[in-house]
């Protein structure tokens, strides 16, 4: 072998030794670079927060349309509208995504993100999502207040002395945050244009135009409607009853926790309150509302789950499955759970509701399922 062919040789080696080392360390370089994009993607990309908490429901363009939209009652939040735009303050939005909105299937996310990435993400969808509006006259909404709604509302929106003590039910305390998460402006300027039937709220659609009211709703939900922070919003709900935690009925003892022995719960108990469940009726709302969660097999694997902190309840298990009594089911309907994604759905729903569903999950994962356990253990 000539030595210019080994000259050759050794060229051809050393270039491909070259072309791999060059490759190997692209490689790496790449996965590093794709890891790292995941992981800052993760904790400070508002979009990419966006996908991975909201648009599951409020959708891609965060005009709603998901695959949640037909199933969730009331739908997701259309953010691309122009009520959206009037309604949403920032203050109201960060406070949405961090303590929920009770009556809806959104949760508050504070215990999942940090104070910055819900500003992040609030701040990305009034950015790509929120059409621009124009100022509200807030010195004329100003004057129209104090000349009409003061008197019983008071001067800083916290309800007067007078009406406190002699208004039954109260005038609505504005600074609280349940009105923070209750009231929509179409919902304020229907109050204030009909009146609040059972209150001392009257019309005022004789008294003010259509825009004087629009201008007095705007300036109470900008200046007099301010974002508070309280795990336990208390307050009325539009159906009357009270937003304050209910005590679980008789007989439901506590849920049972992960990895703590079940407890086995009476299953002869009944409904709280005489109330008799139909499941027919129960299936159809659970289908509706509670498999994009729950699953339809009641596993815990439904569509929304994969990103959901603690996973949704999983009815199929024996710890489960001897717990969960008619009671215990029902208080965790009308209740919800805190510091889970279960809302509380005495909100929207009537007593005989949520005595359905809470009977159709009963009968369906919870003792048909008990019965395949004993029996297959019985093998």
């Amino acid at each position: 072998m000539n030595r210019r062919f080994l000259l050759l040789r050794m060229a051809r080696v050393a270039g491909a030794a070259t072309a791999v080392a060059a490759l190997l360390a692209i490689v790496p370089a790449q996965a590093l670079a794709q890891s790292g994009k995941r992981v800052v993607a993760a904790a400070n990309d508002a979009a990419a927060l966006y996908h991975n908490y909201c648009s599951v429901c409020h959708g891609d363009k965060g005009d709603g349309r998901s695959r949640a939209q037909n199933s969730l009652h009331p739908p997701p939040r259309d953010f691309t509208t122009p009520a959206a735009a009037q309604e949403l303050s920032r203050a109201r939005m960060i406070l949405g995504v961090k303590e929920g909105r009770p009556g809806t299937a959104m949760t508050g996310w504070k215990t999942q993100l940090d104070e910055r990435q819900i500003e992040l993400v609030v701040d990305y969808v009034r950015d790509s999502f929120m059409v621009a509006t124009g100022n509200t006259d807030s010195s004329r909404g100003r004057a129209l207040y104090a000349k009409n709604c003061s008197v019983c509302h008071g001067d800083r929106g916290q309800a007067s002395a007078w009406a406190k003590g002699n208004l039954n039910p109260p005038p609505r305390d504005f600074t609280a945050p349940a009105a923070l998460a209750e009231l929509s402006r179409d919902r304020m300027i229907a109050a204030v244009a009909a009146g609040r039937p059972g209150t001392a709220m009257a019309g005022f659609a004789t008294q003010l135009s259509r825009d004087d009211i629009g201008a007095v709703v705007d300036f109470v939900q900008k200046s007099l409607m301010q974002p508070g922070v309280s795990a336990n919003i208390s307050g009325t709900s539009a159906h009357g009853t009270s937003l304050a935690p209910a005590a679980a009925p008789a007989g439901a003892p506590a849920a049972p926790k992960a990895g703590a022995p079940a407890v086995a719960s009476d299953m002869s108990l009944p409904m709280p309150a005489g109330l008799v469940g139909v499941a027919d009726r129960g299936k159809r709302f659970y289908d509706a509302n509670c498999a994009t969660c729950h699953g339809v097999k009641g596993d815990g694997a439904g569509p929304r789950a994969y990103f959901i902190r603690p996973r949704p309840r999983n009815f199929a298990t024996p710890e489960a499955r001897a717990v969960f009594n008619r009671p215990l089911i029902y208080a965790a309907v009308a209740t919800g759970r805190n510091g889970t994604e279960m809302p509380a759905w005495d909100k929207v729903m009537t007593p005989q509701e949520m005595a359905d569903v809470s009977e159709y999950v009963f009968r369906t994962f919870i003792r048909s399922g008990a019965q395949d356990t004993a029996q297959a253990r019985a093998r």
